[in-house]
């Protein structure tokens, strides 16, 4: 239970930042027996799908190698030359069997981890050369799980082996009694297919093998419920960190917000603790917005702002703490405040195109608040 606790067992299944370093370090699951079988399989067929080719080539090229013309022995360079004529006829008839069997290995090893490239993986790592390590790999479940596949290989393939020998061995005892092109092409079709047969055997090692891979590759990535809350720390960061993050966030913010005091068409107060700067224009707006709110000290830096630059100043507790309390900055004002919004500001349009003296005996409105609003 103290073990669990502190995080000794890692129990806890790879997060996504612990698959990608990984990744990083060339460590994708990867399985060798689907390989194999991939490179047997693919090289056995493409040997049957070209086998007719590739072998009336291979007779011309031993028919043009048997056969001297007498007059290119008079050269010195005639034997270095029909070597190497029959080096590139060689290589023309290889080449498609071999780029068959290189393709489909690539392919096998790209299905079970994709690709990938990590010239960390290129590095000398001298800690594979630990014998220490290497007995706990030979006597660990991982060389368990390589010894019960090499079992499982050697009875599969020897099951196959011996049915392919007991089916053929009719069809192999045949071939004494055929003429000697046909017993040849016989016998080829014969080897083919039961290297064939051979092949395909290894498939049931794959199937059991790329499933293995995969549990112990995730089994090796495993984490301990520490080191899953040192990786949330160190990508989330600390808590010092953030607060302070946050912080200067506020400090920009509010920046910004006071910037927009000076456009707005009215700020409403309480007429010290709270303030709120509104902004109304017809043409882009369907209500008034907030541009900026605050209590205490930031409201009377709003409320400084707003005489500094003749912004009004309208005085309306109750409308004040609604706005401050039910609306986000650049927000609209919520629909419930629209008649008293309206009230203030159709008082500061009509008395800003008058006459201060004549403005001074306005009357000035008292918006009432709804008390869906007052307890905001």
């Amino acid at each position: 239970m103290a073990e669990s606790e502190t995080g000794g067992e890692r129990t806890e299944e790879p997060s996504q930042k612990r698959l990608k370093d990984a990744r990083e370090r060339g460590q994708v699951p990867r399985s060798r027996e689907l390989t194999n079988f991939a490179g047997m399989i693919g090289g056995s067929a493409a040997l049957i799908a070209a086998g007719g080719s590739l072998a009336g080539g291979m007779s011309q090229m031993m028919r043009r190698a048997l056969s001297i013309d007498p007059q290119r022995l008079q050269g010195t360079d005639s034997m270095q030359s029909s070597l190497g004529d029959a080096c590139m006829s060689a290589l023309t008839l290889v080449l498609p069997v071999f780029a068959a069997l290189v393709g489909l290995i690539l392919l096998s090893s790209l299905l079970l981890g994709g690709w990938n490239f990590s010239a960390k993986a290129l590095a000398p790592d001298f800690s594979r050369m630990s014998p220490i390590a290497g007995m706990k790999r030979l006597f660990g479940l991982h060389g368990a799980s390589e010894l019960g596949k090499a079992l499982l290989k050697c009875a599969v393939v020897g099951g196959v082996c011996a049915a392919v020998v007991v089916w053929l061995f009719g069809d192999v005892l045949a071939l004494a009694h055929m003429e000697p092109r046909a017993a040849i092409s016989r016998g080829a079709g014969l080897i083919a297919w039961a290297f064939v047969w051979l092949c395909a055997s290894l498939a049931l090692v794959a199937i059991v093998d790329v499933p293995l891979q995969l549990f112990q590759y995730k089994r090796q990535l495993r984490m301990t419920r520490q080191e899953l809350r040192d990786e949330a720390k160190e990508s989330d960061g600390r808590p010092e960190t953030k607060q302070r993050i946050r912080q200067m966030q506020q400090q920009l913010a509010r920046r910004r917000m006071m910037h927009k005091v000076p456009t707005a068409d009215v700020v409403i107060v309480n007429p010290t603790h709270f303030a709120v700067a509104l902004k109304y224009d017809p043409k882009k707006m369907r209500a008034p917005r907030v541009l900026a709110k605050g209590v205490d000290l930031v409201a009377h830096n709003i409320r400084r702002l707003a005489e500094e630059h003749r912004v009004p100043i309208f005085e309306s507790p109750k409308l004040a703490r609604a706005l401050y309390r039910s609306t986000d900055l650049t927000k609209e004002i919520p629909a419930g405040l629209y008649v008293a919004v309206a009230q203030v500001l159709s008082y500061i349009f009509r008395v800003r195109a008058m006459n201060p003296t004549v403005a001074a005996r306005v009357a000035r409105p008292d918006p009432q608040v709804s008390d869906e609003f007052a307890d905001v």
